[in-house]
């Protein structure tokens, strides 16, 4: 058995894959000196505290080698959105509520998401506005 933040708790956070990846923040420290301690002393940026692109694209793969193919996607998407900055995912997740945005308004979101480097998410909008014209979800402008 291993103790709370052991060697078990490192590799699901690597994936749980048993492989060679090593997770790691946004700010490019490895997950290992995510610590109590280091915050304890200050030694930590926010940055620390968020997930790399990558970490989430590696546990994307590893959802879909384990038959998952929907939190794969999941996955994918966050990684683009780690990009953007907070208040700009929030107001997407705002837009996202049915009965709270216009078919052009979801689609200018996705039109920036694209140009974000964030084409899965920008696909996701797109879905969800041709969903939400078919059950009448949208607001009228």
């Amino acid at each position: 058995m291993t103790a709370p933040g052991g060697d078990a708790a490192r590799g699901a956070a690597a994936g749980g894959d048993g492989g060679a990846f090593s997770a790691r923040a946004l700010s490019g420290r490895p997950i290992e000196d995510v610590t109590l301690d280091a915050a304890v002393r200050g030694d930590l940026s926010p940055a620390d505290l968020r997930v790399h692109p990558e970490t989430l694209r590696h546990q994307a793969e590893v959802a879909e080698a384990h038959g998952n193919p929907q939190l794969g996607e999941n996955l994918r998407r966050a990684a683009e959105l780690t990009a953007l900055p907070d208040d700009e995912v929030l107001g997407i997740y705002e837009a996202l509520r049915p009965g709270r945005s216009t078919a052009a308004g979801l689609e200018s979101i996705a039109a920036r998401l694209e140009a974000a480097q964030a084409p899965l998410c920008a696909a996701l909008v797109r879905e969800a506005a041709e969903v939400y014209a078919r059950r009448g979800l949208l607001t009228t402008p």
